[in-house]
């Protein structure tokens, strides 16, 4: 018997999703591709299941899990979970009376980095096709087992972007070491910057802070 894997297909049907798994036992002598997680859940990295992700690996994950290849200043490093939280602030400032399905998909926009960490932008774009393709299944993945589309409209993928820029423009400049015009030559040029400080939190509290965000915006009910 040769080598094979559980391979999941995945199609969309206008904001619902179906999953199709086929395939035979894996190998002995296949690498293994899954991590497992504090929940006790298994997650295949290359063919990521809904059904092993749970929103508190997520939380614990992303806030242990530094920005800035943890480059700022303060007592903690400023993490994934936090930057979450301060884009999905910005994003419901800039888009009044949004959808809150579409506030809690920016919330997860970093979702897969509680399993592949954050790369700096510079150091992505070395890096091969692969890598996106490997993040893109996860976010998929994340999406739907939160009851989103699993490929989110383009207008919101967008808006999005837009806010996260600007949460990284801010981050820049207060607590990673940018002047403002080296920020707005490499990462953003906002006509408007937000009144908001950031200051690092512990891990425990970023996670507590996360989960109560993603309860608020309906995320529990999924």
């Amino acid at each position: 018997m040769g080598n094979s894997k559980v391979i999941v297909f995945v199609s969309g049907i206008k904001d619902g999703w179906t999953f199709v798994v086929s395939g035979n036992k894996k190998d002995k002598n296949t690498p293994r591709v899954w991590q497992r997680m504090l929940s006790g859940r298994r997650l295949d990295l290359i063919d990521p299941s809904p059904m092993d992700i749970e929103i508190e690996d997520i939380a614990h994950g992303l806030a242990r899990v530094a920005r800035w290849n943890g480059q700022t200043s303060g007592e903690w490093p400023y993490s994934v979970a936090q930057h979450s939280v301060l884009v999905e602030r910005i994003f419901a400032k800039q888009n009044p009376g949004t959808d809150r399905r579409w506030r809690l998909a920016c919330l997860l926009h970093d979702a897969p980095e509680y399993v592949i960490g954050d790369m700096i932008t510079p150091f992505k774009a070395a890096l091969s096709s692969e890598y996106k393709s490997i993040e893109q299944r996860l976010e998929i993945a994340v999406h739907i087992r939160f009851g989103l589309p699993g490929i989110l409209p383009e207008g919101v993928k967008k808006a999005i972007k837009r806010a996260d820029k600007l949460a990284a423009f801010i981050e820049a400049t207060q607590i990673a070491g940018f002047t403002e015009k080296e920020a707005r030559a490499a990462i953003a040029r906002p006509r408007i910057i937000p009144d908001i400080r950031i200051k690092p939190a512990s891990p425990s509290r970023t996670t507590e802070t996360y989960l109560r965000r993603f309860r608020y915006l309906g995320g529990a009910k999924s």
